[in-house]
């Protein structure tokens, strides 16, 4: 039943209404159970998305983010997508403990803050928020903003070299949702990063991603076999 309704819905635009319940309980004579528990299984792959009230459809197509140390603009054009940003905020602060912490720089310290969100064909994808030490960048803020702030780190040689990501589930808060374009308290995405460039800290950010439009994708490997000296 399961690759039954895959076959229906191969090909169909995102939002098209997929097979009713009771239209699959009289095609294949069996339980409602049943067919609920084929079609969770396609909700899991996320072919399928249930909308509350109205029904199952076809989901769109989700957008895969890779653990590796890249701008959102590389990342969107990677996925063949327009990339684009309008800015929120951008504004001299003073560093926080958590901020300053994570840019090793004295708390109260001047920092920029730039939010953003971020867009993908047109399409609201999520909100970042950066922040960079003004003693690192400075006059930052005295120029147009740039397209990419990684090719404005490279322009300062600044190109972050490594960088560590943490990542966490949550729910959308109503401010978040409203800007992303989904219900309050749908599932988010959140990522902290902190990127260096060798051993400088460069850049904090803390980026909120729609969940129904991206999934998180980590390539992974066997640990190296321990190298024992030979008796």
């Amino acid at each position: 039943m399961r690759e039954y309704v895959r076959g229906l819905i191969q090909g169909a635009e995102p939002g098209s209404p997929a097979p009713s319940e009771r239209e699959l309980v009289q095609h294949f004579g069996v339980a409602r159970m049943t067919v609920r528990q084929a079609l969770d299984a396609l909700v899991s792959e996320g072919l399928l998305e249930r909308v509350p009230g109205r029904g199952t459809f076809v989901a769109r197509a989700k957008i895969d983010v890779q653990v590796r140390l890249s701008s959102y603009t590389e990342e969107m054009g990677r996925r063949g997508m327009k990339p684009g940003s309008r800015t929120l905020l951008a504004r001299m602060e003073s560093a926080g403990p958590g901020v300053a912490r994570a840019l090793e720089i004295t708390e109260g310290a001047k920092v920029v803050h730039w939010q953003r969100l971020r867009l993908a064909d047109d399409a609201p994808m999520c909100i970042e928020d950066a922040y960079l030490a003004d003693s690192i960048v400075p006059n930052f803020l005295d120029q147009p903003l740039p397209e990419s702030l990684y090719e404005e780190l490279q322009r300062r040689d600044l190109m972050p070299t490594w960088g560590e990501d943490s990542v966490d589930a949550a729910l959308s808060r109503p401010e978040e949702a409203e800007l992303l374009g989904i219900a309050p308290g749908a599932p988010a995405l959140r990522i902290a990063r902190r990127a260096f460039a060798g051993s400088i800290a460069i850049e904090v950010s803390r980026s909120t991603y729609r969940a129904d439009r991206f999934t998180l994708w980590m390539p992974l490997s066997r640990p190296n076999t321990p190298v024992t000296r030979p008796r």
